[in-house]
């Protein structure tokens, strides 16, 4: 069972589009996938069509109380084999509850050890900041996969974002690694769009998907629905290369 930490520290760049998307296609594909939403704004849970209104146990219970894993996993009725422990605004105050905690670091993958070999995979979406909610997921992960968007500023970004899983790797987690970079909100049509690309291959050689992830109104569209792109326009662009995606996923883990 391979935990996948969906990260990158600057919001905008198709964190939760990629994790929503992946693990529907993944889970279409046959592959039993949790995603854990732990992201206050909870962007992963309405996208996949929960009323977060409705949810009692969230992440924020899982983090804060001595409640089982178990007691959070929800399935979807939306796609089979998907299943999501949910998350709700009231996460964003688990930062300051769990100040004092000892071993805060380690709240998620002790959790996680209670569902050890269930599932194919499971990915974390994560907020785009640092704080006890990321450092969970990246301590409780064995890799790290990471939209990057196609813009100037991304590159910027590019050496804080190693840094950060590099200092993870030596306190907290030794086995992290990088286990690929999509690049999002793509058009072939732009210069700087093509500049970026060369830049981050350069950069991260074989790490860098083959499949990449275009500007798409569908896409954008999808998540006011409650609906992965796959329910709700299956032919469109972004559905298209999500699939792909998926697929060079799966290829990428069979090596």
């Amino acid at each position: 069972m391979e935990t996948i930490c969906i990260f990158n520290q600057k919001g905008g760049v198709g964190k939760t589009t990629t994790n929503i998307n992946l693990c529907s296609y993944l889970a279409l594909q046959g592959k039993k996938i949790l995603t854990i939403d732990i992201d206050p704004q909870g962007n992963t849970t309405s996208g996949l069509g929960f009323d977060k209104k409705k949810i009692n146990l969230s992440t924020y219970d899982l983090l804060t109380s001595d409640i089982s894993i178990r007691d959070t996993i929800k399935e979807c009725e939306l796609i089979n084999n998907l299943y999501l422990v949910p998350s709700k605004m009231e996460l964003a105050g688990a930062e300051v509850e769990l100040i004092n905690r000892s071993n805060r670091e380690n709240i998620l993958k002790e959790k996680l050890k209670e569902i050890e070999g269930e599932f194919d995979f499971i990915f974390i979406d994560c907020p785009p900041s640092l704080g006890i909610l990321t450092i969970n997921a990246l301590t409780a992960s064995t890799s790290v996969l990471t939209p990057i968007q196609c813009e100037f500023y991304a590159l910027e970004g590019v050496g804080q974002l190693v840094n950060t899983i590099q200092l993870v790797k030596k306190s907290l987690n030794k086995n992290l690694e990088i286990q690929g970079i999509i690049l999002s909100m793509y058009d072939n049509r732009t210069k700087l769009c093509n500049e970026v690309v060369s830049e981050v291959k350069k950069y991260f050689n074989d790490k860098v998907y083959k499949t990449t992830i275009p500007r798409n109104i569908r896409l954008a569209e999808a998540p006011s629905f409650g609906l992965p792109i796959m329910l709700y326009d299956d032919k469109c662009k972004g559905a298209e290369a999500y699939e792909q995606l998926a697929n060079e996923f799966l290829e990428r883990q069979r090596r």
